[in-house]
Protein backbone atom coordinates (compact mmCIF):
# COMPACT_ATOMS: atom_id res chain seq x y z
CA UNK A 1 0.00 0.00 0.00
CA UNK A 2 1.05 3.53 -0.73
CA UNK A 3 1.08 5.91 1.65
CA UNK A 4 -0.14 9.51 0.68
CA UNK A 5 1.05 12.60 2.91
CA UNK A 6 -0.36 16.34 2.09
CA UNK A 7 1.77 19.02 2.08
CA UNK A 8 -0.61 22.61 2.48
CA UNK A 9 -0.06 25.35 0.01
CA UNK A 10 -1.38 28.84 -0.26
CA UNK A 11 -4.82 29.46 1.60
CA UNK A 12 -6.35 25.93 0.91
CA UNK A 13 -4.75 24.12 -1.54
CA UNK A 14 -3.41 20.50 -0.81
CA UNK A 15 -0.40 19.44 -3.05
CA UNK A 16 -0.41 15.49 -2.19
CA UNK A 17 2.58 13.29 -1.83
CA UNK A 18 2.36 9.97 -2.83
CA UNK A 19 5.32 7.80 -1.17
CA UNK A 20 6.82 4.34 -1.06
CA UNK A 21 8.07 2.46 1.76
CA UNK A 22 11.76 2.80 0.11
CA UNK A 23 11.48 6.35 -0.13
CA UNK A 24 10.58 7.60 -3.37
CA UNK A 25 7.74 9.70 -4.12
CA UNK A 26 5.50 11.49 -6.70
CA UNK A 27 3.80 14.50 -5.94
CA UNK A 28 -0.16 15.64 -7.43
CA UNK A 29 -0.51 18.94 -8.17
CA UNK A 30 2.48 21.09 -7.38
CA UNK A 31 1.32 24.39 -7.15
CA UNK A 32 4.25 25.83 -5.23
CA UNK A 33 7.72 24.32 -5.45
CA UNK A 34 8.56 25.91 -1.97
CA UNK A 35 6.86 23.52 0.68
CA UNK A 36 7.08 20.27 -1.86
CA UNK A 37 11.34 20.92 -1.38
CA UNK A 38 11.04 21.08 2.44
CA UNK A 39 9.37 18.21 2.78
CA UNK A 40 11.58 16.09 0.10
CA UNK A 41 14.88 17.71 2.04
CA UNK A 42 13.12 17.16 5.77
CA UNK A 43 12.31 13.46 5.68
CA UNK A 44 14.52 12.57 2.98
CA UNK A 45 12.62 11.65 0.32
CA UNK A 46 13.48 11.09 -3.72
CA UNK A 47 11.36 12.53 -6.35
CA UNK A 48 10.37 10.56 -9.25
CA UNK A 49 7.63 12.14 -10.53
CA UNK A 50 4.62 14.62 -10.76
CA UNK A 51 1.15 14.38 -11.24
CA UNK A 52 -1.01 17.24 -13.24
CA UNK A 53 -4.29 17.17 -13.27
CA UNK A 54 -5.35 20.60 -15.01
CA UNK A 55 -3.44 23.56 -16.19
CA UNK A 56 -4.62 26.28 -13.12
CA UNK A 57 -1.44 27.99 -12.18
CA UNK A 58 -2.29 26.96 -8.28
CA UNK A 59 -1.67 23.10 -10.06
CA UNK A 60 1.32 23.76 -11.67
CA UNK A 61 3.09 26.91 -10.38
CA UNK A 62 5.72 24.75 -8.53
CA UNK A 63 6.67 22.97 -11.70
CA UNK A 64 9.15 24.61 -13.46
CA UNK A 65 10.98 24.72 -10.12
CA UNK A 66 11.04 21.44 -9.03
CA UNK A 67 12.03 20.37 -13.14
CA UNK A 68 15.42 22.44 -12.41
CA UNK A 69 16.05 21.14 -8.82
CA UNK A 70 15.14 17.05 -9.69
CA UNK A 71 15.99 17.46 -13.48
CA UNK A 72 15.25 13.78 -14.05
CA UNK A 73 11.65 13.97 -12.90
CA UNK A 74 8.46 12.30 -15.33
CA UNK A 75 5.87 14.82 -15.59
CA UNK A 76 2.73 13.48 -16.44
CA UNK A 77 0.32 15.75 -17.35
CA UNK A 78 -3.65 16.07 -19.12
CA UNK A 79 -2.69 15.65 -22.86
CA UNK A 80 -5.38 18.57 -23.84
CA UNK A 81 -4.30 21.16 -21.30
CA UNK A 82 -1.52 23.95 -21.77
CA UNK A 83 1.29 22.42 -19.21
CA UNK A 84 5.04 23.66 -19.57
CA UNK A 85 7.29 20.63 -18.84
CA UNK A 86 5.47 17.59 -19.84
CA UNK A 87 7.50 14.16 -20.41
CA UNK A 88 4.54 12.15 -20.31
CA UNK A 89 1.25 13.14 -22.18
CA UNK A 90 -1.91 11.42 -20.79
CA UNK A 91 -5.94 11.06 -21.43
CA UNK A 92 -8.89 9.26 -20.44
CA UNK A 93 -8.12 5.17 -20.51
CA UNK A 94 -4.34 5.24 -20.55
CA UNK A 95 -2.38 4.10 -17.22
CA UNK A 96 0.55 5.32 -15.03
CA UNK A 97 2.83 3.18 -13.12
CA UNK A 98 3.88 4.70 -9.50
CA UNK A 99 5.75 2.31 -7.97
CA UNK A 100 4.14 -1.04 -8.83
CA UNK A 101 0.55 0.33 -8.81
CA UNK A 102 -1.33 0.90 -11.56
CA UNK A 103 -3.63 4.46 -11.62
CA UNK A 104 -6.35 4.69 -14.14
CA UNK A 105 -6.76 7.83 -15.87
CA UNK A 106 -10.06 9.26 -15.79
CA UNK A 107 -10.97 12.13 -18.39
CA UNK A 108 -12.97 14.13 -16.32
CA UNK A 109 -14.00 17.37 -18.21
CA UNK A 110 -15.79 20.39 -16.95
CA UNK A 111 -14.00 22.52 -14.59
CA UNK A 112 -11.51 22.86 -17.42
CA UNK A 113 -11.58 21.21 -20.78
CA UNK A 114 -8.66 18.64 -20.89
CA UNK A 115 -8.90 18.22 -16.65
CA UNK A 116 -8.30 14.20 -15.71
CA UNK A 117 -8.01 12.18 -12.22
CA UNK A 118 -5.77 9.28 -11.38
CA UNK A 119 -7.07 6.50 -9.72
CA UNK A 120 -5.64 3.30 -8.02
CA UNK A 121 -4.62 2.11 -4.89
CA UNK A 122 -7.93 2.31 -4.07
CA UNK A 123 -6.92 6.39 -4.32
CA UNK A 124 -8.60 8.60 -6.34
CA UNK A 125 -6.67 12.19 -7.24
CA UNK A 126 -9.50 14.41 -8.51
CA UNK A 127 -7.95 17.62 -8.56
CA UNK A 128 -10.66 20.20 -8.67
CA UNK A 129 -13.79 18.11 -10.19
CA UNK A 130 -14.99 16.52 -7.03
CA UNK A 131 -14.68 18.04 -3.53
CA UNK A 132 -16.16 16.55 -0.26
CA UNK A 133 -19.46 18.08 -0.44
CA UNK A 134 -19.13 19.96 -3.64
CA UNK A 135 -17.72 19.95 -7.55
CA UNK A 136 -15.60 22.87 -9.11
CA UNK A 137 -17.07 25.64 -10.94
CA UNK A 138 -17.06 25.12 -14.73
CA UNK A 139 -14.41 27.24 -16.41
CA UNK A 140 -14.12 25.77 -19.64
CA UNK A 141 -17.02 22.87 -19.85
CA UNK A 142 -20.21 22.19 -19.94
CA UNK A 143 -22.87 20.92 -16.81
CA UNK A 144 -23.49 18.07 -19.07
CA UNK A 145 -19.90 17.15 -19.11
CA UNK A 146 -18.86 17.56 -15.42
CA UNK A 147 -22.26 15.50 -14.64
CA UNK A 148 -21.03 13.01 -16.77
CA UNK A 149 -17.31 13.71 -15.31
CA UNK A 150 -19.15 12.64 -11.78
CA UNK A 151 -20.84 10.22 -12.63
CA UNK A 152 -17.42 8.44 -14.00
CA UNK A 153 -16.04 9.06 -10.54
CA UNK A 154 -18.90 8.16 -8.74
CA UNK A 155 -19.09 4.50 -10.27
CA UNK A 156 -15.88 3.75 -8.59
CA UNK A 157 -15.98 1.57 -5.65
CA UNK A 158 -17.46 2.59 -2.69
CA UNK A 159 -13.93 2.55 -0.34
CA UNK A 160 -11.98 4.45 -2.49
CA UNK A 161 -10.84 7.22 -1.08
CA UNK A 162 -11.26 10.83 -2.51
CA UNK A 163 -8.02 13.28 -2.24
CA UNK A 164 -9.24 16.32 -3.77
CA UNK A 165 -6.83 19.65 -4.24
CA UNK A 166 -8.79 21.96 -1.84
CA UNK A 167 -9.77 22.41 1.57
CA UNK A 168 -13.73 23.14 0.67
CA UNK A 169 -15.43 20.91 3.03
CA UNK A 170 -16.76 24.29 5.15
CA UNK A 171 -18.30 25.91 3.00
CA UNK A 172 -19.87 22.87 0.91
CA UNK A 173 -21.27 21.97 3.27
CA UNK A 174 -23.22 25.28 4.02
CA UNK A 175 -24.58 25.22 0.50
CA UNK A 176 -25.31 21.30 0.55
CA UNK A 177 -27.11 21.47 4.09
CA UNK A 178 -29.61 24.10 2.12
CA UNK A 179 -29.69 22.38 -0.54
CA UNK A 180 -30.66 19.49 1.23
CA UNK A 181 -32.10 20.32 4.35
CA UNK A 182 -33.59 16.87 5.81
CA UNK A 183 -30.09 15.15 5.11
CA UNK A 184 -29.49 13.35 8.54
CA UNK A 185 -26.02 12.49 6.99
CA UNK A 186 -25.46 15.58 6.21
CA UNK A 187 -25.93 16.83 9.66
CA UNK A 188 -24.02 14.09 10.99
CA UNK A 189 -21.18 15.26 8.53
CA UNK A 190 -21.24 18.94 9.17
CA UNK A 191 -20.53 17.89 12.90
CA UNK A 192 -17.50 15.59 11.94
CA UNK A 193 -16.25 18.81 9.95
CA UNK A 194 -16.37 21.43 12.50
CA UNK A 195 -14.64 19.36 14.91
CA UNK A 196 -12.07 18.26 12.33
CA UNK A 197 -11.76 22.09 11.55
CA UNK A 198 -11.71 23.35 15.08
CA UNK A 199 -8.04 21.24 15.71
CA UNK A 200 -7.27 22.64 12.48
CA UNK A 201 -7.43 18.62 11.01
CA UNK A 202 -7.64 18.40 7.79
CA UNK A 203 -11.06 16.88 6.00
CA UNK A 204 -9.30 15.24 3.03
CA UNK A 205 -9.59 12.35 2.01
CA UNK A 206 -12.61 11.77 1.98
CA UNK A 207 -14.67 8.79 0.32
CA UNK A 208 -16.76 8.17 -2.47
CA UNK A 209 -19.13 6.20 0.20
CA UNK A 210 -19.36 9.07 2.13
CA UNK A 211 -19.92 11.69 -0.96
CA UNK A 212 -22.35 9.79 -2.48
CA UNK A 213 -24.50 10.02 1.01
CA UNK A 214 -23.60 13.70 1.46
CA UNK A 215 -22.71 15.47 -2.02
CA UNK A 216 -25.79 16.89 -3.67
CA UNK A 217 -23.77 17.23 -6.78
CA UNK A 218 -23.70 13.99 -6.73
CA UNK A 219 -27.56 13.18 -5.41
CA UNK A 220 -29.31 14.61 -8.79
CA UNK A 221 -31.20 11.46 -9.35
CA UNK A 222 -32.35 12.05 -5.80
CA UNK A 223 -36.08 13.48 -5.36
CA UNK A 224 -35.06 15.73 -2.30
CA UNK A 225 -32.52 17.33 -4.58
CA UNK A 226 -34.69 17.37 -7.69
CA UNK A 227 -37.66 19.20 -5.17
CA UNK A 228 -35.01 21.50 -4.06
CA UNK A 229 -34.20 23.21 -7.55
CA UNK A 230 -37.20 22.93 -9.32
CA UNK A 231 -37.71 26.61 -9.47
CA UNK A 232 -34.60 27.01 -10.83
CA UNK A 233 -34.06 23.85 -13.47
CA UNK A 234 -35.87 23.69 -17.03
CA UNK A 235 -36.94 20.47 -16.56
CA UNK A 236 -36.56 17.35 -13.93
CA UNK A 237 -33.18 15.29 -15.83
CA UNK A 238 -30.75 14.74 -13.78
CA UNK A 239 -28.69 16.30 -15.62
CA UNK A 240 -30.44 19.51 -15.72
CA UNK A 241 -30.74 18.56 -11.93
CA UNK A 242 -26.93 19.01 -11.90
CA UNK A 243 -27.03 22.42 -14.12
CA UNK A 244 -29.58 24.26 -11.98
CA UNK A 245 -27.78 23.25 -8.64
CA UNK A 246 -24.63 24.38 -10.00
CA UNK A 247 -26.04 27.95 -11.27
CA UNK A 248 -27.74 27.92 -7.41
CA UNK A 249 -23.90 27.39 -6.35
CA UNK A 250 -21.64 29.91 -7.92
CA UNK A 251 -24.36 32.77 -6.65
CA UNK A 252 -24.54 31.32 -3.15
Amino acid sequence: MLTVQSIPAFNDNYIWLIHSPDNRCVVVDPGDAAPVIEVLESQQLKLEAILITHHHHDHIGGISELKRRYPHINIVAPAAEPIPGVSQSVEDGDQVEIFDERFMVIGVPGHTAGHVAYVGDEKLFCGDTLFSAGCGRLFEGTAAQMYHSLQKLAALPDETEVYCAHEYTSSNLAFALVAEQDNPHLQRYREEVSRLRAKGISTIPSTLKQEKLINPFLRCDQPSIKKSVVNRAVDDSDVETFAALRRWKDEF
